[in-house]
């Protein structure tokens, strides 16, 4: 049976809407094999170029509240109106075999992971400014100018929980972001919490020396 020390950590992505959080996990995925995003599940519609399964799981309300009412989702959060939730079972098994898995979800799902999972770590991703926010959110050219709109009041209110998390980058410059997050990621694995239960036998070697 998998220790506690050797089990895999989780780590808590969050953003407002436009930060680049999601081009950064990408990033951070692909640089390192020990890390996995966790895919959530959602009754928002499929958008052009996204994949079942592997974006979200895109269900219906119906079947999404019926996951939930069985204990099935580890956090699931209300965004723009649509449903979002992490399942169990994915989640425990990936740490479970010692990954580290990357929950990409807004501050109400970070805040319930917290209070089930203390030692998880929390990361925000803040826009350079305003400007930049709206001029990435314009740049997809998937959105009206109201959802825009509202996105933006959104994304205040997301950044607003920014005292809750354990750190924050600002996503200015790509490369200098992602050094970050992956400093980040490593300097937790070689926190004493971690290492103590993989470290012990060489510890009390070096102590009977």
């Amino acid at each position: 049976m998998t220790g506690p020390a050797e089990r895999g950590q989780l780590l808590i992505v969050s953003a407002p809407s436009g930060a680049g959080k999601t081009s950064l996990i990408q990033a951070l995925v692909a640089s390192d094999d020990r890390i996995e995003v966790s895919v959530s599940h959602t009754t928002r519609p499929i958008r052009p170029g996204e994949v079942d399964g592997e974006n979200y799981f895109f269900v219906s309300e119906e079947a999404f509240l019926a996951k939930r009412e069985r204990g099935g989702f580890f956090e699931s959060a209300t965004v723009f109106g649509n449903l979002y939730g992490t399942g169990v079972d994915q989640l425990e098994e990936r740490l479970a075999r010692g990954v580290d898995v990357v929950l990409e979800i807004d501050w109400q799902g970070a805040l319930q992971v917290q209070k089930r999972v203390p030692d998880s770590v929390w990361i925000f991703i803040l826009p350079p400014s305003v400007e930049a926010l709206r001029e990435r959110l314009d740049s997809r050219g998937q959105d009206a100018s109201e959802t825009i709109e509202a996105r933006m009041l959104a994304a205040r209110d997301e950044m607003s929980h920014w005292q809750d998390a354990d750190y924050l980058i600002v996503n200015e410059h790509f490369d200098q972001a992602l050094e970050a997050l992956c400093a980040i990621v490593a300097s937790h694995r070689l926190s004493v919490a971690r290492q103590r239960g993989i470290l012990t036998p060489l510890i009390n070697r070096l102590l009977k020396a």
